[in-house]
């Protein structure tokens, strides 16, 4: 196990100055999140003579990942104006002034129009620069991706600061720039290699609530970045989707364009860990616990004289035969025209269970350094809970969720794994249905209700993690306004209720 000790002051002055020290500190040295001490990456892989570490994430849109890293790609061709391309003999030399060499041609740039270099001469090795002036829409700090496929690998100035590079057979490295409004400048773009394209795409980074906003902007989680500024990654945590069979080691961008509770929880256990660690994720958006993810074993129950769904049962509801009660036979499950509904309750979960043993089934093939030393299900994280906001489903969430539980320890075999949860109905967790589902999910920590979940389950509240539309990416209220705070936020909690079950 990895050591880490840290002291926690309940002044906010203590707070404060301490806020303001941690800008101060390099990158190199370790910094406190959440009270949680989490250090830089430091390329090291893990010990793969050891047994993987599986956590495994279920929920909903939630669990997926909804917060935003950047403020939105746009194609930045639009924003460039008078662009020429400039030819010069021979291939590309670093270290070449090629402002200072007569180009044997120029071709200028459509930009209002799609538009692609002519055929490359084959017979001669030829360097193109591309050069023009940039005056984005929207004034703000940008990055950028220069280029598609082959085309990407080539270095970009803007007013003289590189703001990408990108040498064959490495990842790109970005420096933003800041945009004023009404001001354009000098940009040029050099290709390394024969291929060239049209430019690439920009994001704003700046936009608030956005991961990179809050990283690269406003200092915060300077883990998820390495020394030289770019997106860190963990080489001891590996991250799985399931779903969309697709994994890499962990970073802020293993997620896609938008980022969920993984990140948090992966670097926690990451630190936490000497053993390698996986983070499978197996879930999908819009899914309920009454009804889609359903536990197996959950038996059909009647209220206001309707009977619902028990496991593997369909429709969700239908109206009660007072004679026979909750034994009344369903109805055919069919849609408007007739047609039947293939869907029934505890579907979800089936599929997600499938997804994620197939995963593990086959570990050799999705992850790169696992060695075939075995693996071992050590704990279950669950988000979720907006889908169930109703009369009856919230009033059966806490029933469903003790249901759950106990069936994935049963049908992944793992009987003493850790089981953590947050409230998962954003800022209405506050009110009405949400606040019901909020109180059922707090309740696993009662140890007199639920003596059996003593020590193994946990439930934090992350209601206080709710940000407003002016500080958010959007105004979408049931995905947190996408704002990636709150899932780092959320992320990090479920990370440390983890390490307090473990007890390290």
């Amino acid at each position: 196990m990895k050591s880490r000790h840290t002291s926690r002051s309940r002044s906010p002055f203590f707070r404060a100055v301490i806020a303001l020290a941690a800008l101060a500190i390099p990158l190199s040295l370790p910094f406190t999140a959440l009270g949680e001490e989490i250090a830089r990456p430091d390329d090291k892989a893990a010990d793969h003579s050891k047994k993987l570490k599986v956590f495994i994430l279920m929920g909903q849109s939630n669990m997926v990942g909804m917060g935003d890293i950047q403020g939105g790609s746009t194609p930045w061709k639009p924003s460039m104006q008078n662009p020429v391309m400039s030819v010069y003999e021979g291939a590309y030399t670093a270290g070449t002034d090629y402002d200072k060499l007569t180009a044997v041609s120029t071709i200028d740039v459509a930009t209002k129009k799609d538009w692609s270099p002519p055929a490359a001469d084959k017979s001669k090795p030829l360097t193109h620069v591309l050069r023009g002036r940039i005056q984005p829409k929207e004034p703000g700090v940008y990055e950028f991706s220069p280029g598609y496929g082959g085309s990407s690998y080539n270095i970009m100035e803007v007013d003289g600061t590189e703001v990408y590079r990108r040498e064959p057979g490495k990842e790109p490295v970005r420096k933003p720039f800041r945009f004023e409004a009404g001001k354009s400048h000098a940009f040029e773009v050099t290709y390394l290699t024969a291929d060239v394209g049209i430019p690439g795409w920009m994001s704003r980074s700046d936009v608030p609530g956005t991961l990179s906003t809050l990283v690269k902007q406003q200092g915060k989680y300077p883990f998820l970045l390495d020394a030289k500024g770019q997106w860190s990654a963990r080489k001891d945590v590996y991250y799985y989707d399931a779903r969309t069979k697709k994994g890499s080691p962990l970073s802020a961008l293993s997620n896609g364009a938008s980022i969920g509770p993984e990140v948090g929880i992966g670097f926690v256990m990451g630190q936490l860990f000497e053993e390698p660690v996986l983070i499978l994720k197996s879930c999908i958006g819009n899914r309920g616990l009454g009804w889609d993810l359903l536990p197996p074993g959950s038996k059909r129950f009647m209220e206001n004289g309707k009977v619902y769904a028990g496991y593997g049962e369909k429709p969700p509801v239908w109206d009660a035969d007072p004679a026979k009660g909750v034994d009344t036979p369903p109805p055919p499950f069919v849609d408007k025209k007739g047609k039947p509904i293939e869907w029934h309750a505890g579907l979800q979960y089936d599929r997600d269970l499938a997804d994620a043993k197939e995963a593990l089934a086959n570990l050799a093939k999705i992850h790169p350094d696992y060695k075939g030393q075995g693996y071992e299900i050590a704990g279950f994280a669950w988000f979720q809970g907006h889908k169930d906001q109703n009369d009856v489903y919230a009033k059966h969430y806490e029933n469903n969720l003790v249901n759950l539980i106990k069936s994935l320890r049963r049908d992944y075999d793992a009987p003493d794994a850790k089981f953590v949860l947050a409230t998962g109905c954003g800022n209405p967790g506050r009110e009405s249905f949400g606040l019901q589902i909020a109180e059922a999910q707090l309740a696993m920590n009662d140890t007199k209700k639920h003596p059996e979940f003593a020590g193994n389950v946990k439930c934090v509240d992350v209601r206080e993690f709710w940000r407003e539309v002016a500080v958010s990416p959007k105004n979408q209220g049931f995905h947190y306004n996408r704002n990636a705070e709150t899932y780092m936020e959320v992320g990090l909690s479920l990370g440390r209720a983890l390490k307090d079950l473990f007890g390290k």
